[in-house]
């Protein structure tokens, strides 16, 4: 019987290791060109996020922080302080960070992973899909030869794979679709938003970027998270996630820079974060401070870096491209 004094050795080969670092130098080779500056913000923070599908980790530090109003987490993702830099006058940033995430396990998933996450002033989410087409291109090399591109709307992948309009499907014909899931379904209940989540994640994402590098944009916009709606329709939000055989590997938006609107969408996130019984905090007003004194029109993406890496090396699963998952470390 293996004892934990058995998993000394890394999990990652010398090979995937030296894939690791030269990806990691390309992207930063890849900002460079481009005039785009590398910042470093806090791992541990003062507030987490609100998202329902997002799950913050509670720290504690011995001293003078050891009560801190609201407690101390781990960051789930550099957004928040990386606005406040943008609010600051930073101009066009990036960072390569590690991040920490509850309930993230499996194939794709591990409890802390990496990130590149970069932010460019003016851009639209169309110049901004462009750049990260372009940066998965130069990540992934060879695995990306020959492959095309494609945009999708949201909308237009449900229809194609499961014949429902998002938009306009009953919710009995969207808990219908979702049935074949078993208890997962369930769990979902009568939320719409949690079922079109699970549709998505299960059902019609994993069906996406098998032949092309797929970018599904036009989420509804209960789903906006921190990106404008559309002034077109009011219906979807200014946001978009690429595939790539099925994986997820990017999610970006047209940033949201209204804090009245900011905070509206964190306590409704609150309000349904404690339904489900989840734990609510208190938002992030140093945040909501920043785009108080004016968010710069941006557009921003946070991209998966060992779901890249995996596909650029044939990697069947994360554990494969990490030295230490978090099961080992």
């Amino acid at each position: 019987m293996s004892t934990p004094a058995a998993d000394w050795r890394p999990s990652a080969t010398r090979e995937r290791l030296r894939a690791r670092a030269a990806l990691l130098a390309r992207a930063r080779a890849f900002f460079a060109a481009r005039g785009v500056l590398e910042v470093d913000t806090p791992l541990v923070v003062n507030a987490p996020v609100s998202d329902l599908h997002i799950h913050s980790a509670r720290v504690q530090l011995a001293g003078a922080l050891e009560d801190a109003p609201g407690g101390l987490f781990l960051h789930t993702s550099p957004e928040y302080a990386m606005k406040r830099l943008l609010a600051s006058g930073s101009g066009d940033i990036y960072q390569i960070c590690h991040v920490v995430r509850g309930l993230e396990c499996g194939r794709l998933h591990n409890p802390e992973f990496v990130l590149m996450e970069w932010y460019r002033l003016g851009f639209s989410l169309e110049s901004l899909i462009q750049e990260v087409e372009e940066l998965v291109r130069e990540l992934m090399g060879e695995a990306c030869a020959g492959r095309t591109s494609q945009k999708l709307s949201y909308r237009d992948a449900f229809r194609r794979e499961l014949k429902l309009d998002p938009f306009s499907a009953s919710d009995a014909a969207l808990a219908a679709a979702a049935q074949p899931l078993g208890p997962s379904a369930a769990a979902a209940g009568a939320d719409r938003d949690a079922v079109l989540e699970l549709l998505m994640g299960a059902l019609v994402g994993p069906r996406l970027g098998h032949q092309a590098l797929t970018f599904v944009h036009g989420y509804p916009a209960s789903q906006a998270a921190l990106a404008r709606l559309d002034p077109d329709d009011a219906r979807t939000a200014q946001r978009f996630e690429l595939y790539c055989d099925g994986i997820e590997l990017a999610n970006g938006f047209s940033e949201l820079s209204d804090a009245n609107e900011q905070r509206a969408r964190f306590m409704r996130e609150n309000l349904a974060r404690g339904q489900r019984g989840l734990p609510v905090a208190a938002p992030d007003e140093r945040l909501l401070a920043a785009l108080q004194a004016g968010l710069p029109e941006c557009a921003g993406v946070a991209l998966g870096f060992e779901r890249v890496l995996m596909l650029a090396t044939g990697a069947r699963h994360i554990e494969e491209v990490l030295a230490f998952p978090t099961a080992r470390a």
